[in-house]
């Protein structure tokens, strides 16, 4: 009843909107003293956050001192709840933001060419055209409407390095981190480094992929095969993964509780030496995980970051290029369309980055002796709202005494960009969406019931049947004609 009721709003919304269109441009809006009001939509960031309402007003004012622009932002509240469904309602009401995140529902809006082509613009920045990673360039030739400048998102294994450092496997697992030297290593973590089980995820096996799933040749959605493209989930390569991860559960190496485990459980396990390893998207999170593991355990357990294990292929997984699955885009029916995006590139300067990555001067980071050195309150609330180039510059350098990130936060990103590769996904025509939900419970249903040992292994050839008459057999045949 409740994904219907999503439906259900998402065609409103849908159907409303398309009587909309890019040619219906609003009227630009101004103040009294004649600033240009551009309106934000951007999740968490209402009216009410204090801190959201002191970023605009700080960053109106950076606008008009290093740009000569004269912008007032009014932030538009979206209802709690959903966020995507409840921008969606916003959007249906008529009011049409000249900045919008979006977390999901961006592409039936884009469908009625209400969202701007970013890629002219981008063309002709001074900044933002710099700081672009190679996966935000592929998603945006392919999906032109949003832009997410921010870190590749791959999840990283960490360990504590009182841990490591204790056990005999280490050294070979970093020289050559094949899945039998994984494994040792997990039973390692077990029996000499006192935790209850080698690692632990939160409710699903996705994490445990980005370590393993390369290792059993599953490198993209889609494997070639001599008879075409067949997808990884019911391919020969998963069913030898599935059989791996069972024989973790059976020994007590993967946690027998994964299942139920949320994302603060799974912290907590790691913290309180439950589970010797976990997983966590490189960069802030990394960090974040490091300095609580400190603050618990002391100075020597500052964490190692582990790399994917190694076999038939090496790295985290491919990379979806479809498009971003989050991001920024600029209302088509804006009558400010070239103010906005020179909002967009201005945080790509140092000055615009300096607000946007450090915080309020004076309280999450202050200028000394020709250097910024970030505060407590930087490390505890501070979080970029845009952009997050690899490659940012500040008008000055950072202090060595407060990093950024710490050193295995670095370390961590260094190897998620080492491992990128990309994926042979492509975008589902609306006609396969719902077959495609059924088809991914399935396999969610049958994976939990192997691995925990409800199912024997040979059921796996029972889900492979299911998938394919659940509409496989058709999205195989569009997969071939798709990708070349």
């Amino acid at each position: 009843m409740e994904k219907f009721k999503r439906l259900l709003i998402a065609g409103v919304a849908v159907s409303a909107l398309a009587a909309c269109s890019a040619d219906d441009e609003q009227q630009s809006e101004t103040t009294e003293d004649g600033k240009t009001i551009l309106k934000v939509a951007y999740k968490d960031d209402g009216p009410s956050n204090d801190q959201a309402v002191k970023y605009y007003e700080t960053l109106s004012e950076k606008l008009a001192e290093d740009k000569d622009l004269d912008v007032q932002f009014e932030l538009v509240e979206v209802a709690q709840g959903d966020y995507a469904e409840k921008l969606s309602l916003l959007l249906n009401s008529g009011e049409i933001p000249d900045l919008i995140y979006f977390q999901g529902g961006d592409q039936q809006i884009a469908n009625q060419d209400l969202l701007e082509d970013l890629r002219p613009y981008i063309e002709e920045s001074e900044n933002l055209k710099d700081i672009l990673q190679p996966h935000n360039e592929l998603r945006l030739n392919n999906y032109p409407y949003l832009l997410w400048v921010k870190p590749i998102d791959y999840k990283v294994p960490v360990v504590r390095g009182d841990i490591m450092n204790s056990l005999p496997s280490s050294e070979a697992l970093l020289a050559d981190p094949t899945i039998d030297n994984y494994k040792a290593f997990f039973e390692d973590l077990v029996q000499e480094g006192n935790a209850e089980y080698a690692v632990t995820v939160a409710g699903d096996i996705s994490e445990l992929d980005y370590i393993f799933e390369n290792a059993f040749g599953i490198n993209q959605s889609w494997l070639e095969t001599d008879d075409g493209y067949v997808f990884s989930k019911v391919s020969e390569k998963e069913k030898e993964k599935l059989a791996f991860y069972k024989e973790l559960y059976e020994e007590g190496l993967l946690d027998n509780q994964y299942l139920t485990k949320q994302w603060d459980t799974k912290e907590d396990a790691f913290y309180d030496g439950k589970a010797g390893l976990i997983v966590g998207t490189n960069g802030k999170v990394i960090d974040f995980y490091n300095s609580r593991v400190k603050e618990v355990n002391g100075e020597e357990a500052e964490l190692v970051v582990l790399p994917p294990a190694k076999g038939e292929y090496q790295g985290f997984g491919a990379s979806d290029i479809t498009k971003e699955s989050r991001g920024l885009a600029i209302s088509a029916t804006s009558p400010n369309k070239d103010l906005v995006f020179e909002v967009l590139d201005y945080l790509a300067s140092p000055e615009g980055q300096e607000l946007d990555r450090l915080g309020f001067e004076g309280e999450h980071h202050e200028v000394a002796n020709d250097q910024i050195e970030l505060t407590d309150a930087y490390y505890s609330d501070w979080y970029s709202r845009y952009w997050e180039p690899v490659n940012a510059e500040f008008s000055m350098p950072i202090s060595e005494e407060t990093p950024m990130l710490s050193e295995p936060a670095n370390e961590s990103m260094q190897l998620a960009n080492e491992y990128f590769a990309e994926d042979n996904a492509f975008i589902l025509p609306q006609e396969f969406v719902s077959q495609w939900d059924a088809m991914e419970n399935l396999y969610r249903e049958y994976s939990a019931d192997i691995i925990t040992g409800k199912l024997p292994i040979e059921a796996f050839d029972d889900f492979v049947d299911e998938w394919y008459a659940a509409g496989g057999t058709e999205l195989t045949e569009l997969a071939n004609e798709k990708i070349e």
